[in-house]
């Protein structure tokens, strides 16, 4: 809608996505809203914090799974630095964890991306209202998943295992002990009913606890 057909005051929007093509049709969709306007696209996390700080969305888009830095660690970033900022999450991704995280990351939100942009356009608009809007088929799944069995110490040593690290680049990485570090990683395995370190971090993944 042209600018001039807009309410005075527009719901400012911050979108972030790394699929170029995605975040570009959302914005499209999301600007024909007569009272939505995206004032920021970002395609990496880490660059989430500085695009609120500059333009000063009133809502923040957030996709999880983004280069240098998840949606879920920008949320909690915004809530401190950006704290009139309401942040929902949208992924593809359904993992119980995933939804935890979020709020306990302060996010208004947590939505799946293939519903309709009119329904995402009324939660937008919910969120300002003070409301939590998170889609019900997520939450449902969350409630039935049960808490995260792993401590924040044992999700970061599993996070740090990937790519092949030895223990000795995980200890070096997080300022730990070797022996911390082996116990940690035997504590993670046992929780997950695992065989080894990488299974481990794989269901870890796949509940979206890390």
């Amino acid at each position: 809608m042209p600018r001039d057909h807009r309410p005075a005051k527009s719901i400012r929007v911050l979108l972030a996505e790394d699929q170029g093509m995605m975040r570009g049709a959302l914005a499209l969709l999301l600007g024909m809203e007569a009272d939505i306007q995206v004032v920021a696209q970002v395609g990496a996390g880490d660059q989430i914090v500085d695009a609120a700080l500059i333009h000063r969305p009133d809502v923040a888009l957030l996709d999880i799974e983004l280069p240098g830095k998840s949606g879920l660690d920008a949320a909690a970033e915004l809530r401190d630095q950006a704290p009139d900022c309401r942040v929902l999450i949208l992924t593809t991704f359904g993992r119980p964890g995933y939804l935890r995280r979020a709020m306990e990351a302060g996010a208004a939100g947590f939505l799946v991306k293939d519903g309709p942009v009119e329904e995402l356009a009324s939660c937008i608009r919910r969120a300002l209202t003070g409301e939590t809007v998170i889609d019900p088929a997520l939450a449902a799944a969350a409630l039935g998943a049960g808490p995260n069995p792993l401590t924040s110490r044992e999700c970061d040593v599993l996070s740090a295992s990937a790519d092949g690290a030895t223990v000795a680049d995980i200890a070096a990485a997080l300022h730990l002990s070797e022996s911390t570090v082996r116990n940690y990683l035997s504590s993670a395995i046992g929780k997950t009913g695992t065989r080894n370190r990488m299974e481990a971090l794989r269901e870890a993944r796949q509940q979206g606890w890390v």
